[in-house]
């Protein structure tokens, strides 16, 4: 008897083998599945072949033979990597906290995630992943949280994410550069003082602001009930404003704001007075007053 036909059957799909003449077998070339054999049961697809005599015998072979069953196993691995995106902190951003919550996804629609490879980088230390990462499953990856152990330092920091698939496939590294700003910007008022009683209108608000982490420096005055305003600075950290004072006392509110929303305010109370005092009334006593003998002089005035 003579072999009549030799089949494979894969993924469901049955394929006919032609005999090579050179080397004796049975071939066929065959597309492998579009999905990866990960997530099946062993990790592969199960291959069964079905070889029939001429006499109409049936030989068949699958995955559970135990003599050939492991050389008819097909592992399929994809080739497309998982995506990461960076939710939080966002590119340029600045943080008023020192221990920012750090959000990303990541995603692999095919083999999946592999949880083992998700790590995180802040600057130049080290790596870090397991538990520390907080890993919430979605449909086709895990929404992801850390928050760092200790404080980050003022200044600019950067993220970096790392993850593979269960197929080996390493994603494209994701990184975000962020500043961290926790102290409020300094500012200083030279002019005026602090209660000063003056009889001129024109007052001119003089000071300087700065801020190490999130320069440039924003500043507003708002004068009395008025609305605030804004106020040029100068590259080294200098503004002023002319006002023109009211009878009585003033207010001036003086905000310096950075980057990052932190800000420092100072008050300045000034009081216009333009008023002249009047003198009611002068007494001598006693008058006349005898040479050389003291006297008293006694005015009143108001003001």
């Amino acid at each position: 008897m003579a072999v009549k036909t030799v089949q494979a059957v894969v993924n469901g799909q049955t394929y006919t083998l032609t005999l090579n003449s050179s080397t004796g077998k049975y071939e066929a070339t065959i597309t492998a599945p579009i999905r990866s054999s990960y997530n099946l049961s062993g990790h592969y697809y199960p291959v069964t072949v079905k070889a029939t005599d001429d006499a109409g015998n049936v030989t068949t072979k699958d995955a559970t033979d135990s003599t050939l069953g492991t050389s008819l196993q097909l592992k399929v691995k994809e080739k497309t990597a998982p995506k990461i995106e960076i939710t939080s902190p966002t590119a340029g951003s600045y943080i008023t906290n020192s221990k920012p919550t750090i959000t990303f996804t990541v995603k692999d629609d095919d083999s999946g995630v592999n949880t083992a490879t998700i790590g995180i980088t802040i600057d130049s230390g080290s790596k870090i992943t397991g538990d520390a990462i907080t890993k919430k499953a979605t449909t086709s990856g895990y929404e992801c949280t850390y928050t760092p152990t200790s404080a980050l330092s003022d200044g600019s920091h950067t993220v970096k994410i790392d993850v593979s698939d269960n197929d080996g496939n390493a994603a494209t590294q994701a990184s975000v550069t962020f500043k961290v700003d926790t102290v409020p910007p300094t500012l200083s008022i030279m002019t005026p003082s602090n209660g000063l009683v003056t009889n001129q209108a024109a007052c001119t608000v003089k000071g300087t602001t700065n801020d190490a982490t999130s320069s440039p420096v924003k500043v507003t005055i708002k004068h009395n009930v008025g609305a605030a305003e804004s106020v040029e600075v100068g590259t080294d950290g200098s503004f002023s404003k002319a006002l023109t004072l009211v009878t009585g006392t003033n207010t001036i509110t003086v905000v310096a704001t950075d980057s990052a929303g932190k800000t420092t305010t100072v008050v300045r109370t000034v009081k216009l007075d333009t008023t002249a005092p009047t003198i009611k009334s002068v007494t001598l006593n006693p008058n006349p007053v005898d040479a050389g003998r003291t006297f008293v002089i006694s005015v009143e005035v108001t003001d």
